[in-house]
């Protein structure tokens, strides 16, 4: 292994890698560069949502997409460093359709964390048995029962999904579209009949930082086999937002994800109370 060479900005070199000396929370650690760029954002995510607390059991929702993946990930390196100390697993939900989950075990396994594959019969049941002309709800549905079943086994307290940044501008902009409302969903949402709190820790995260990470690590993506594994209202809301960058100069969608993050900045219309008096004005 060759020696490192620093900069003066504190990134060095070794190996063909890149590498930062960030300092986290007092303590200097070596952190390749693409990570950097991801826990940069998933501290200030965590700090201002309050999102992990002393003694926290968290489960990764590790669907094997590159968003999730790369959650592990940076939760692993974050618990490093973290004024907060928590335990850490990844929870795959198997719904029976011919996934191959191994590369993310052995990925889990250099992390560190560990990887529980619950095996269910989803597939079976909504395809076969039901045979669900729209079966994505009720496979969502099947999978937050089977996760909620096995944190309720492990004992963890909350559920760590990967939606990032243009997640969050592509679900407001679809609320828009097609409910005439403007949301989007929380950083933190507490279920109550489960009593497990989701959290979202990438939410300021940009995709394509998220999407560099894992190629530059060579992180494991295992894609769903599931046939119904596409969403025509999203991926046309991903489209539209593409194409509004490409012709506004590559604003819109930050803009769109700044309108979100700074609520304050927001003047949208009120209803002003009005007397009783039964006119309808």
């Amino acid at each position: 292994m060759n020696s490192p060479s620093v900069s003066r900005e504190g990134v060095f070199a070794r190996d063909g890698a890149r590498y930062s000396l960030a300092n986290c929370c007092g303590g200097w650690y070596n952190v390749r560069m693409k990570m950097q760029q991801l826990l940069s954002p998933l501290r200030r995510a965590i700090e201002d949502f309050g999102m992990i607390d002393d003694g926290d059991r968290i489960a990764v929702g590790l669907s094997g997409g590159k968003d999730s993946t790369a959650l592990v990930a940076a939760l692993a390196a974050f618990s490093r460093f973290s004024p907060k100390k928590y335990e850490l697993c990844a929870i795959t939900v198997d719904s029976g359709a011919g996934a191959d989950y191994s590369p993310l075990t052995a990925f889990c396994g250099r992390l560190g964390v560990r990887h529980i594959v619950e095996k269910t019969d989803i597939y079976e049941i909504v395809f076969n048995i039901r045979k669900e002309s729209n079966p994505c709800s009720l496979c969502a549905k099947m999978r937050r029962g089977a996760l909620a079943s096995v944190m309720g086994r492990e004992g963890c307290n909350k559920l760590a999904l990967g939606h990032h940044a243009d997640d969050v501008a592509e679900t407001l902009l679809m609320s828009m579209i097609y409910e005439g409302r403007l949301n989007t969903f929380k950083p933190v949402s507490f279920m109550s009949r489960t009593g497990v709190t989701v959290i979202r820790p990438l939410v300021y995260a940009d995709e394509k930082d998220i999407a560099a990470l894992v190629a530059e690590e060579n992180m494991p993506v295992v894609k769903n086999p599931c046939p119904a594994d596409s969403d025509s209202r999203r991926r046309y809301v991903k489209e539209l937002l593409r194409a509004m960058d490409r012709e506004n100069g590559y604003i819109a969608s930050g803009n769109i994800k700044r309108a979100v993050f700074h609520p304050e900045r927001n003047s949208l219309w009120s209803i002003p109370l009005r007397e009783k008096d039964g006119n309808d004005k």
